[in-house]
């Protein structure tokens, strides 16, 4: 049986554990099918390790999301791989120490601004160095935690999520006409890289026990690679602008 991503050819971001979302949508992305190549920052050599256990040897480039000189080179590099895309998979966020763990009031600007620039504007920036890429149309789909409310510890990265979503909707709105659609999966806390960069993240993911209807697993990420998977697919081609929840329900439920 074909998988539904038979004959694309995907670019993922993120690779950093195995347990993270990135490394399963990079492993369903080849079971379904894709070619895939892997990009890394700022240890290539980390990605590549962990890229031994998927199922397929894979090609890692390292690429600083923030460096223009990187970006530049993209296109080039990803061509000479795999001839261009149909697909890009945005894994990417950082912020400095002192903008998480409760320091909300103090955080310097400095750090607020490299936290906008590595989660939210590299999503604009990395979909437009794989722009010419995709001269068929594709799907670009990033990763998001449910910027509606303000969470315990997390802190400006709320804030850089919120920018993120926002900024997903206006590549919605201005690459539709090249037939290239935008869309974000708001997962559930996973305990990955990102989590454990954050101080208090038990806290933070002690919500889903008590309020998520579908008993929450944060040592799986698999459903929220099968929703970036399904996005990258050819089942949704009218969807875009969309943020679709794979958090067993909790953004449906109050208090």
């Amino acid at each position: 049986m074909s998988g539904i991503l038979d004959g694309k050819r995907i670019l993922v971001t993120g690779v950093l554990m195995e347990s993270s979302i990135a490394f399963h949508t990079a492993k369903l992305a080849q079971e379904q099918g894709a070619e895939i190549i892997l990009t890394a920052f700022p240890r290539p050599t980390l990605t590549e390790r962990i890229a031994r256990k998927l199922p397929r040897p894979v090609k890692v480039i390292e690429l600083d999301v923030t460096s223009t000189e990187h970006l530049a080179g993209l296109e080039a590099v990803v061509r000479e791989e795999l001839g261009g895309l149909d697909g890009v998979v945005h894994s990417i966020g950082f912020a400095p120490q002192d903008a998480l763990g409760g320091n909300f009031l103090n955080t310097p600007f400095e750090s607020v601004a490299t936290a906008m620039h590595v989660s939210a504007y590299s999503l604009k920036s990395l979909t437009m160095a794989c722009l010419p890429l995709m001269d068929g149309g594709g799907s670009v789909v990033g990763l998001t935690f449910d910027a509606q409310y303000a969470w315990p510890q997390y802190d400006w990265m709320g804030p850089a999520k919120a920018a993120l979503e926002a900024t997903s909707r206006y590549l919605a709105r201005d690459l539709g006409k090249q037939n290239i659609r935008c869309n974000l999966i708001s997962a559930g806390p996973i305990g990955s890289m990102a989590a454990k960069s954050i101080p208090g993240f038990s806290e933070l993911a002690d919500v889903w026990n008590h309020r998520s209807p579908l008993e929450w697993n944060m040592s799986d990420p698999e459903p929220a690679g099968r929703g970036v998977v399904a996005l990258l697919s050819d089942w949704f081609p009218m969807t875009t602008g969309e943020i679709v929840h794979v958090d067993g329900g909790l953004h449906a439920i109050g208090a």
